[in-house]
């Protein structure tokens, strides 16, 4: 058995989406002792910022006359298609940044669609669980209400054109505790937090098959 688990957090130390897989991990683990996890951090090892464009163009270009940096691209993509192609189970943990998705979780996902083509289901009958945060509150009513642009990209992505058997574990109002005039919210982001986490447990175990 082998478990795929991505991070894009940019604060490996104190990250909210990582805590969410862990639970979600440990879950998985407990079931199948001793298995293999394959592991991404784009947040600590970002992908070369050049990455995407060379395999893109390398697409275009007959073999015999690709730069050695096209090679480069072509056969980096490949493998990171390989890694999520070989797993039996997988966990994104992904923030949001900015009302979307961070530049270095986007660049991994159009590298791997360069390597592995716009229409392969990586993920094709693979249970995965997708752990997104959100500093703030973006629920129906509130003021933010659609600026989410993450979430949903993340669901088309992993769920429609990857086609995984896909569990949305979403926190919000994750910069309650620590951010000046989200006073009024911290009781309802410690609810949510609290939930977040029975509910990793859960999708952990139903990870595992359990």
């Amino acid at each position: 058995m082998n478990l795929f688990r991505l991070d894009a957090s940019i604060l490996p130390g104190n990250s909210a989406s990582a805590e969410i897989a862990d639970l979600a991990e440990a879950e998985w683990l407990a079931a199948h002792p001793g298995a293999q996890v394959t592991r991404r951090h784009l947040g600590t090892d970002p992908l070369p910022a050049d990455a995407w464009v060379l395999a893109t163009t390398a697409g275009f270009t007959p073999e015999a006359d690709r730069t050695p940096a096209q090679q480069e691209a072509l056969a980096l993509g490949a493998a990171l298609a390989e890694e999520v192609q070989g797993a039996d189970a997988a966990i994104v943990a992904v923030p949001l940044y900015n009302w979307g998705v961070s530049q270095h979780f986007k660049s991994w996902v159009d590298l791997v669609i360069a390597a592995a083509g716009p229409t392969t289901p990586l993920l094709k009958g693979t249970p995965t669980v997708l752990a997104t945060t959100l500093g703030g509150g973006y629920a129906p009513g509130t003021p933010r209400e659609g600026w989410d642009h993450s979430t949903p990209y993340l669901e088309r992505i992993l769920g429609d054109l990857w086609e995984g058997e896909l569990t949305v574990v979403r926190r919000e109002l994750t910069l309650a505790a620590t951010t000046p005039g989200m006073e009024g919210l911290r009781d309802l982001a410690e609810q949510q937090h609290k939930e977040a986490l029975a509910t990793a447990r859960e999708a952990g175990r139903a990870l595992a098959g359990n």
